[in-house]
């Protein structure tokens, strides 16, 4: 029979490798889409991407737009990121301060710039619908977690960033899956698409289905069987040491 205590390393094996390939992913994704941006401020020359998407509709407007998505992107993410690290957040005046500029960013530039971009998106209106979710997302929490956080709400501000950083999570992800999808050879226009709402479904639904304690569930062996180890666990737990304490008049 196998050593019981091989299977209680792996929990705590995936609970340290997930968030950490998460983490090492995000911030690689996040360089490679640096470098491969860079060509979109050089104003002498349009860009292979650009010189495709033309003739678009508002050209100066829709021109204006990327390169403000792209910067407020390029900067944004990696704050993001950052904010969501211990180290930050035990800083309270640096994470707070760095908090607002990253949640002004997102508001004021990342997000209204998006939208526009939105609407000549490769992939047409189902493309377009998929953005405009992704960015109404951002923009709902990024306002909820600054509201949750001026009142203390700390639970509430954490899964509104959590969403933040899921669907800024989507640039990373989404052009990994085109690159697999087209070495699979995969239609295009529907890779495409499939490609960018999976991984904004599957933010939400990650955020929404992770408890709030830990990016992954916790698993705790007791007596010999495994169970994890939930908010209301915790809360039934509480309950009875109070029975009993009741019970005993101590």
């Amino acid at each position: 029979m196998p050593d019981s205590s091989v299977y209680a390393d792996v929990p705590r094996f995936l609970t340290l490798l997930l968030p950490r390939f998460f983490w090492v992913s995000m911030w690689v994704g996040s360089a490679l889409i640096t470098a491969s941006s860079i060509a979109y401020f050089d104003f002498a020359t349009l860009p292979p991407f650009v010189i495709e998407k033309l003739p678009v509709r508002f050209e100066t407007l829709w021109l204006a737009s990327l390169r403000v998505h792209v910067a407020s992107a390029l900067l944004s993410f990696p704050l993001c990121l950052l904010l969501m690290t211990r180290w930050l957040q035990r800083r309270r005046t640096w994470h707070r301060w760095v908090g607002r500029f990253a949640g002004g960013l997102v508001l004021i530039a990342l997000v209204p710039s998006g939208v526009v971009l939105a609407f000549d998106a490769k992939g047409g209106k189902i493309v377009t619908a998929g953005f405009l979710l992704s960015a109404a997302i951002v923009a709902w929490s990024t306002t909820r977690g600054i509201v949750a956080a001026r009142r203390r709400d700390l639970v509430s501000h954490r899964r509104a960033m959590r969403h933040v950083v899921g669907q800024m999570s989507v640039a990373v992800v989404s052009r990994a899956l085109i690159v697999c999808f087209d070495a699979v050879g995969l239609d295009p226009d529907s890779a495409y698409i499939v490609a960018l709402w999976g991984p904004v479904l599957a933010a939400v639904a990650i955020v929404e289905l992770v408890p709030l304690e830990s990016l992954f569930k916790s698993i705790k062996q007791v007596g010999g069987m495994f169970r994890e180890a939930s908010p209301l666990a915790v809360r039934l737990r509480i309950r009875s040491v109070v029975a009993s304490v009741a019970r005993t008049g101590r």
